[in-house]
């Protein structure tokens, strides 16, 4: 007994591969993905770099005004350096602070006499780098 097959099946359709748009969609897809993520990643190191430059400077600035009383409370050019320098530091720290350079300036907010020999001033110290400002509120009692 022969049974007969018929080649030609025409209520049955079937795939084996993937067509070419479908995969070019595909690599699309991924490739911008992939574009995204890397973006993603740049921007995060450039954020990253600028907070670290950041957390410097404001340590710089706490050195500054922490070390010596008369700076913050007048307007003056400085080389970091200078104010550390019977500081027992290491070798490159010394030498990142004896090229940087700082301008401090300083404005009064307010002041407040009692009459009797007392002042508060309230006033605003700036120091400026060559890229970066910073500024904090400072009290001191005469």
């Amino acid at each position: 007994m022969k049974r007969s097959v018929s080649v030609w099946n025409m209520t049955k359709t079937t795939r084996n591969a993937f067509t070419l748009i479908e995969v070019m969609v595909a690599v699309l897809i991924v490739s911008v993905v992939i574009g995204a993520l890397w973006q993603m990643q740049g921007n995060t190191a450039k954020k990253l770099q600028m907070l670290e430059q950041m957390q410097e400077k404001n340590q710089y600035m706490t050195l500054l005004l922490d070390t010596n009383d008369k700076y913050g409370f007048d307007s003056s050019s400085i080389n970091l350096y200078s104010l550390v320098d019977s500081f027992d530091l290491p070798s490159d720290l010394r030498r990142a602070l004896k090229h940087t350079k700082a301008t401090i300036s300083y404005d009064i907010v307010t002041s407040i006499d009692d009459n009797d020999s007392m002042v508060l001033e309230v006033g605003r110290s700036k120091l400026k780098f060559k890229d970066t400002q910073l500024s904090i509120l400072r009290m001191r009692l005469q």
